[in-house]
């Protein structure tokens, strides 16, 4: 296994390299889903794996220099190293810019030439291998809201100017704000903490603003369940149905008893081999987990057609098969309502919440791939946390359904069984107690070290966001900040 690929399991609770205790914890899991596997062929994603990481590269760069304004060389040094591993990028042409086009493109020693393009408001698409367009249209997603440097936070940017609540440690508030930072080699690009919906920390990286979309990676599982919240509380779904996924309605297809909330809880069973499973062999090739991002072509139709490995709600496995058909199902609701699948999320739940940064991005075909692919500010993420810290309420109005956010916060079984306490309903928990923070807290988390944590206990939404390479470094600090806010602010619930 590569360095890169050692940095992303790690970061997903995987390691390489386990003491006895843990040793012994990952055999017994193992050891168990050997026990219920269906012994079902695996068989890999087709392509080449170059190609596919170069896939991955070129929308990459493209997104850093066209949605976050980042310098080309230092997006190729320090972003999104996920779906484009650094040694991989070694091995091809240095990404061509062109600004006119709006394209980045970057060629194979093969001659091959991956290019992504800017679409706009879904942002960067890698073109498949010899297509010179997508098979959608994109389209213009309209913002209605009001003018942020005039409107009362958190539906605008105009904070408050009285004092801070008088229990508040305020001192200790700004030692957690230079903890988030610091070394400089964590790259914290944002880093936002409100307290009962107030901003009360706030600060940015060089070059950074509020407003900035910063790469947010998998903190999009989180996002997609959102809408799917939305349309829970329109009656569309409700979690206990079976997932209504077209591919799987044929006779005595035994995938049509995956349940939504086997889909939400990363234990649908499907086939989908990803980097964090604890069992990865690099040796049977290029995984569909990362597939899905770089070069399904139509993600949902790839995803819809996996196998079974296990029976649903058995084993928990973090694949993006699962988050892929939670999107799935939302376009297929979205339009079930006679609704537009592409600014439903701004119309039903960004208008509603004051975000206007969010860049949701897609596959050639046009469908979202935030399991992943997505782009927002600290202040946006800040006001989507705060969502969930409120109930799914936002002045005065429910827009998840009811229950919603207790599901998600709620440890999901098949990873407890599997001696995991850490997931819930596409949400990470921190029932392992590895974060200096209440078990009870639940948290959107990406690759790169980005984060939206809730701490109800505490009313606190902690949001920090920083480049891809200050990873590991970045992780040491947020936990550094998290303790010094836990001493600042007090709990205000049991």
């Amino acid at each position: 296994m590569n360095r890169t690929l050692q940095i992303m399991a790690t970061t997903f609770f995987v390691v390489t390299s386990l003491s006895g205790k843990a040793q012994t914890a990952r055999d017994k899991m193992l050891a168990r889903a050997n026990e219920l596997s269906l012994k079902t062929p695996y068989k890999g994603p087709p392509g080449d794996a170059l190609s596919h990481h170069t896939s991955g590269y070129a929308k990459i760069m493209c997104s850093a220099v066209f949605i976050t304004g980042l310098k080309p060389d230092f997006a190729a040094e320090n972003v999104g190293y996920f779906t484009s591993p650094y040694e991989e990028r070694a091995k091809v042409g240095k990404p061509v810019v062109d600004y006119n086009r709006k394209s980045v493109s970057i060629t194979l020693p093969n001659g091959l030439t991956r290019t992504a393009i800017y679409t706009g408001d879904q942002g960067c698409v890698t073109l498949p291998e010899g297509r010179t367009s997508l098979s959608y249209k994109p389209v213009k997603v309209p913002r209605n809201l009001p003018d942020a440097a005039k409107t009362p936070w958190p539906m605008g940017d105009v904070l408050p100017t009285g004092p801070m609540p008088a229990e508040i440690d305020m001192a200790k508030v700004t030692q957690a704000i230079n903890a988030a930072f610091e070394p400089a080699e964590a790259q914290t690009a944002a880093f936002v903490v409100t307290y009962k919906g107030r901003i009360i920390a706030e600060r940015y990286g060089e070059g950074i603003t509020k407003d900035t979309p910063l790469e947010s990676w998998s903190m999009g599982k989180s996002l997609s369940a959102t809408v799917l919240g939305i349309l829970m509380n329109k009656g569309v779904y409700t979690l206990e149905q079976p997932a209504p996924i077209p591919q799987w309605q044929g006779k005595g297809d035994p995938r049509a008893k995956i349940r939504i909330m086997d889909i939400m809880h990363m234990s649908s069973g499907l086939y989908c081999r990803a980097p964090q499973d604890p069992d990865y062999d690099p040796a049977l090739g290029y995984p569909d987990h990362l597939y899905l991002y770089t070069d399904a072509g139509n993600s949902f139709d790839y995803a819809a057609n996996l196998p079974q490995q296990w029976l649903p709600n058995t084993v928990g496995r973090y694949r993006n098969s699962d988050p892929v058909l939670t999107n799935y199902l939302n376009r297929l609701g979205i339009e079930k309502i006679g609704e537009v699948y592409h600014t439903f999320p701004q119309r039903a739940l960004f208008d509603r919440i004051g975000v206007r940064t969010m860049v949701m991005e897609t596959d050639p075909s046009g469908n979202f791939l935030t399991q992943g692919y997505e782009f927002a500010s600290g202040r946006d993420w800040a006001r989507l946390g705060n969502l969930y810290l409120q109930d799914g309420v936002w002045n005065g109005e429910r827009l998840l359904a009811p229950g919603f956010t207790k599901f998600v916060s709620t440890l999901a079984e098949p990873w407890v069984a599997d001696g995991r306490p850490i997931y819930g309903g596409l949400f990470w928990i921190n029932g392992d107690g590895a974060r200096p923070i209440p078990k009870e807290a639940y948290m959107m988390l990406g690759a790169g070290g980005q984060s939206v944590t809730i701490i109800p206990s505490h009313e606190l939404v902690v949001v920090r966001l920083g480049h891809y390479k200050g990873a590991q470094a970045g992780g040491k600090a947020l936990n550094n900040a998290y303790a010094l806010l836990m001493e600042a602010v007090p709990a205000t619930k049991k």
